[in-house]
């Protein structure tokens, strides 16, 4: 069991940290991969709860672990891989007890929520807070409000999150909402993760990443999981260390007799996935949290940090047992070759309660016939719309224009770039701490890039007193794919392109802010452009990066300091905002 402690009661009204130094050494648990049915969702959850606290305990602890066959190291979760499943409801209180017994300094975000009221809880390394160091724990208390549906959490210090400290965090709507939202009827509702596996260390690969003389070659990964499973064949790879024994690709059983909810999560990070399942067509029922109208599709594009619920009904003609699941990566977005490389990734669809004769091993079913897109872009959401209109503001107060590139200056080190900035993350000195250490002098300072605190060519901090509007036009530089992630919100997907954005694109009239798509991480495809605009209410330090790992840790980011004007209150010790981390030993 993930869940080593429970307890249920009233929600509580304050929100503070349980810091505690920790030398208890638990005993190492032999790691495994997680059982397939821990990721199917309860089948007879209560959805009109009362809120409740949820406690879990989790101890994070260094491990050797062979996913897909080959053997690597890996920091794992209570020594299973992937992470448990958090299952929640709009209003619940999440507690979750983190002791850090790993070699190295940890940090857990939870993805795509708001935090409202709890920025410090974000997990942001160097944003919000520091990372917890080797041999102490922290404790993560917050309240999901305001929002439903599938997100993930995972590890925000450097690239640990591939190394195995990922899982699905899930929301469930009260009051019937989601099975109203949900447009499409549907019985078992499912976690399907993507994600792309190293065989080294996220650490190892960074080192060579960030080295100098690389011109943005980023690590190829050479080959992918699906919820954290897959199959290699040993003599493909002979220097590797590789036994199979006990491994299966992931099997879903569903039922023949009514659709299933697939909530897809790409985890990885670097890859976009093209998923598809023989001989199906499935319904995008949801967009990171977004219920939006059924649109049919044959094949799913999802790049990492996006998640995308899909409802799949059965074959229109008859029914076989087996069907193949294929999670493809666009490998026209890496920058060379791996000669490691095993670009798909299969699992297995079987349907149960039917008279079947046989099954027969492998399916026999066929791949849909047209052509595979070799492009990295963004699934084409244009005629997604959400099921609760709202409309996107038709004016902005802060219009921020931004150029993505990677360029090569000083010591040959090739890095990412938001105009001439290049963001470093000190792990000991986060934002929010520095902003709340001169709140009396920041707070009064005019909205706009914040000079006075942080160095733009270093940290781009662009901050807001009052509640406002803000647009921000990202043109991409680059040759390859950025999908963009705004911590703290939902953002209006008001446009997004190949080459230059058109020149009158601020004009009045010229969007279309009807009930445009809401969602945190949008791709932005090489060379070309995305216009997201929301509105900033959300008092906080909020990280808007590139969610490939190896792009954010070669400074493709920056953060908003958005509604100021609530912070004074936060004077970093009443409140909880973790200070007590930043001067343990090993927080690097």
């Amino acid at each position: 069991m993930d869940l080593f402690s429970a307890s249920q009661g009233s929600a509580l009204l304050g929100l503070f940290v349980v810091f505690r130094p920790t030398h208890v050494e638990h005993p190492r648990t032999i790691a495994r991969l997680r059982p397939e049915e821990d990721y199917i969702l309860h089948p007879t959850w209560d959805f009109d709860a009362i809120p409740t606290k949820r406690e879990y305990t989790w101890i994070i602890q260094d491990h050797e672990l062979n996913p897909d066959g080959m053997w690597r190291p890996m920091v794992l979760i209570n020594g299973t891989f992937p992470g448990p499943l958090i299952e929640c409801n709009e209003g619940d209180e999440l507690v979750v007890h983190v002791l850090n017994q790993a070699s190295n300094a940890t940090s857990i975000h939870w993805h795509g929520l708001y935090q409202n009221g709890t920025n410090w809880m974000d997990g942001t390394v160097g944003v919000t807070n520091c990372p917890i160091a080797p041999g102490s724990s922290f404790t993560y208390r917050f309240n999901v409000t305001g929002q439903s549906g599938t997100y993930y959490y995972h590890s925000h210090m450097s690239m640990q999150a591939s190394d195995g400290l990922v899982g699905p965090l899930i929301i469930h709507a009260r009051d019937g909402k989601e099975k109203e939202w949900q447009k499409v009827p549907y019985d078992q509702d499912r976690v399907v993760m993507l994600s792309d596996h190293y065989y080294d260390l996220s650490s190892e690969l960074l080192a060579q990443y960030l080295a100098p003389g690389n011109e943005n070659e980023e690590p190829v990964p050479p080959s992918a999981l699906i919820n954290g499973r897959n199959v290699r064949n040993c003599s493909d790879l002979p220097n590797r260390k590789c036994s199979t024994i006990g491994l299966a690709q992931a099997l879903f059983d569903l039922s023949a007799t009514a659709s299933t909810r697939l909530r897809i999560i790409n985890v990885g990070a670097f890859a976009e996935f093209s998923l598809q399942i023989d001989e199906h067509e499935f319904q995008v029922t949801e967009v990171d949290g977004t219920d939006v109208h059924p649109q049919r599709i044959h094949r799913l594009n999802i790049t990492p940090a996006q998640r995308y619920s899909i409802i799949l009904t059965l074959p229109r003609e008859n029914i076989k047992g087996l069907y193949w699941m294929r999670a493809r990566m666009i490998t026209h977005c890496f920058a060379y070759e791996n000669p490691e490389l095993q670009e798909e990734v299969w699992a297995t669809l079987r349907y149960h309660h039917q008279p079947f004769e046989v099954d027969v091993l492998p399916p026999q079913t066929h791949d849909w016939p047209e052509p595979i897109e070799v492009e990295c872009l963004d699934l084409n959401t244009t005629s997604l719309s959400p099921i609760l209109p709202i409309r996107a503001p038709e004016n902005t107060d802060h219009f921020i224009s931004l150029r993505a590139s990677f360029q090569i200056r000083d010591w040959r080190l090739s890095r990412g770039y938001l105009n001439d900035s290049s963001f470093y993350t000190n792990a000991s000195a986060p934002i929010l701490h520095t902003y709340l250490d001169a709140y009396d002098s920041a707070s009064a300072m005019a909205d706009g890039v914040n000079t006075a605190l942080f160095d733009p060519d270093k940290q781009l901090v662009f901050q807001t007193r009052t509640i406002s509007t803000i647009t921000i036009l990202i043109q991409n530089f680059d040759d390859g794919n950025h999908p963009f992630h705004l911590h703290g919100y939902k953002f209006f997907v008001l446009g997004q392109g190949h080459g230059y954005a058109p020149a009158n694109i601020q004009d009045a009239g010229v969007l279309d802010v009807r009930n445009p798509l809401r969602r945190d991480t949008a791709s932005m495809e090489g060379f070309g452009w995305l216009l997201i605009r929301f509105v900033a209410d959300n008092s906080g330090a909020w990280a808007f990066h590139c969610h490939v790992g190896w792009h954010v840790e070669a400074g493709l980011g920056m953060v908003l300091v958005t509604r100021g004007e609530r912070m004074g209150g936060w004077d970093g010790r009443e409140e909880g905002v973790g200070r007590e981390l930043c001067d343990l030993r090993g927080v690097w």
